[in-house]
């Protein structure tokens, strides 16, 4: 059946107008991409959402004697869609999963997630058939941080691998990736040669112990 002519201009006119967005635009503002992510890591808004005893660490973060302000973060926003960070402090239990999900979905791009502490990391200690093991199941996570509970200085410096990785981000691909995703690089430079030489030393460790 043949598309009709108007059908087939306004086709026609997409495909050239994304062609040039993704070509043309896509480049000039990655040009800027220093400035764009310098601008981005400077001024994060985590959300205002705690859900359990790593909370208090959080808040404790944002007092004087810490200061998350010194990083441009200590604007908490009480909505989601004021905010670019959430971080999941606290255990995450299988009932709270499709809220933290939600809450989610209602950030504008772009967002980051941080999970603060082992409950929302692995589920920690409560393996149990109530407790979600790991929020990662539910949304994407940018940064863990360990420890139960983590103390303020970690999760200061879970903030500031957070502000490494949006460095080396791609403005464009927020908003010229037609199907939603976002193609982030979470790994750093010398991870995968640390990791090998991690699980080498752990070999020859249980190979000496034999």
């Amino acid at each position: 059946m043949a598309e009709h002519n108007e059908g087939f201009v306004l086709t026609t006119v997409d495909s050239i107008t994304n062609f040039v967005r993704r070509t043309v635009a896509a480049k000039a503002i990655d040009l800027g991409a220093p400035v764009v992510n310098w601008a981005r890591k400077s001024a994060l808004w985590p959300m205002t959402f705690g859900l359990a005893c790593c909370a208090i660490e959080m808040m404790a973060t944002g007092a004087g004697r810490f200061d998350i302000d010194r990083f441009g973060a200590g604007v908490f926003r009480p909505s989601p869609r004021q905010s670019d960070l959430i971080i999941i402090a606290g255990t995450v239990t299988l009932k709270m999963g499709p809220v933290v999900r939600r809450v989610y979905d209602q950030m504008p791009e772009p967002k980051w997630v941080i999970s603060m502490g082992a409950c929302a990391s692995t589920g920690g200690p409560f393996d149990s058939y109530s407790t979600m093991q790991g929020v990662d199941r539910t949304i994407p996570v940018d940064v863990y941080i360990p420890g139960c509970p983590p103390r303020p200085e970690a999760l200061l410096y879970g903030l500031m691998r957070l502000q490494d990785i949006i460095m080396r981000e791609a403005p464009s691909s927020y908003i010229f990736d037609s199907d939603g995703t976002v193609h982030r690089q979470r790994s750093f430079d010398g991870e995968d040669q640390l990791q090998l030489a991690q699980a080498n030393e752990a070999a020859r460790i249980a190979l000496a112990a034999r």
